[in-house]
């Protein structure tokens, strides 16, 4: 009997805790409407550093940590490729110069000075004719022989000036090429020491000496010394609502229970299709001690701002629109600005209202 009385009492018990609901009353305060959006700390200029050929890392002249300046050599990279084409450059520079093919040149000047002779012999045959042409000696046809004979020397003489100066601008050109060609292949050569683009600080260096690299490997990462910037990915739906100078606030895994201010700088006009978001710069107005790139930051950026707005907690709406009384009555609602904690409550409700939490 003892036992089936206890049983009982607990019965009750838990029928009486449950009908107890949860109720609160409209409260006058300011709510904020953002947007949220998460991200990374990145160094201003940061950018990571490729190799410009494929090859084997020869030297590492930096350590993580070390500040450096642009176009100071930070790795050299070893190509045999690259040699091999600077060499073959050489060569062709080499044997492309006028000087290196004088023997064209002497051999087309040779055969004009014999069309020049054979012209000349040629005009004095056919003068020699028309004046014995001109005494009836002769025949009409031997004139148009020494005629015909005179006009085609003419023409090879012509031809050979001709194909001798079009052979030495072909020269010239060639030779202007190749020299060309091996200061280009000397300059590539020399971007295999690789050099920094910015003032800043060795962050990362991903590869080691005598490892391979190919111009789609990273080699290192690097970046501004000082300062940073805060880049977010917002979703697509709300992008229209970001606008540059919105403040944002900031919370980070590595300075937990600490917010931080900061501010939208720039956006990025391009959707990453994959992600469906776009990239939003910040910077901060207050910031922690020390920063490092690549923190991860959790930040909701400020739409608006109300003051003495009635509100009351998300989780007591129904269907976004409606609230249960504490007489058991449904009331619609007008609802406003909304954040993940609370909504406002344009009419429907005073502060004077008491209304009940809706069962899960």
């Amino acid at each position: 009997m003892k036992s089936l009385f206890k049983i009982l009492i607990a019965i009750i018990v838990l029928q009486s805790c449950g009908n107890k609901k949860e109720k609160v009353s409209p409260l006058k305060e300011t709510i904020t409407e953002s947007v949220y959006a998460s991200g990374i700390i990145k160094s201003i200029n940061q950018y990571q550093v490729f190799s410009p050929v494929n090859g084997l890392i020869q030297k590492i002249l930096v350590q993580e940590g070390d500040t450096v300046k642009i176009n100071d050599d930070i790795f050299r990279v070893k190509s045999e490729t690259a040699r091999l084409n600077t060499e073959n450059a050489q060569l062709a520079s080499d044997y492309g110069t006028v000087n290196s093919n004088s023997g064209k040149l002497n051999e087309a000047q040779a055969n004009i000075n014999f069309l020049k002779t054979k012209l000349k012999n040629d005009s004095l045959l056919m003068e020699r004719q028309r004046n014995l042409w001109a005494e009836q000696i002769g025949t009409r046809n031997e004139l148009d022989q020494r005629e015909l004979a005179y006009k085609n020397a003419v023409a090879a003489y012509s031809a050979a000036v001709f194909r001798y100066q079009d052979l030495k601008r072909q020269l010239s050109f060639t030779e202007a090429q190749s020299k060309n060609n091996l200061q280009i292949s000397k300059t590539i050569a020399g971007d295999y020491t690789i050099k920094s683009q910015v003032n800043g600080r060795v962050y990362n260096i991903i590869k080691k000496e005598v490892e391979s690299v190919t111009t789609q490997t990273a080699v290192a990462v690097i970046g501004g010394a000082g300062d940073f910037i805060i880049e977010l990915q917002v979703d697509e739906y709300d992008i229209q609502k970001i606008f540059a100078g919105q403040k944002v606030l900031i919370k980070m895994d590595s300075y937990k229970n600490e917010v931080f201010e900061a501010r939208v700088d720039r956006i990025i006009p391009f959707m990453n299709e994959r992600s469906r978001s776009f990239t939003v710069e910040a910077v901060f107005i207050t910031k922690p001690t020390a920063l490092f790139p690549n923190l991860t930051v959790e930040a909701n950026v400020i739409i608006q701002t109300k003051n003495d707005a009635i509100t009351i907690p998300v989780d007591y709406l129904i269907n976004d629109s409606l609230v249960m009384l504490s007489s058991g009555e449904k009331k619609k609602l007008v609802t406003g600005l909304k954040d993940y904690r609370k909504v406002e409550i344009l009419s429907g409700l005073s502060t004077a209202d008491v209304i009940i939490k809706p069962a899960p």
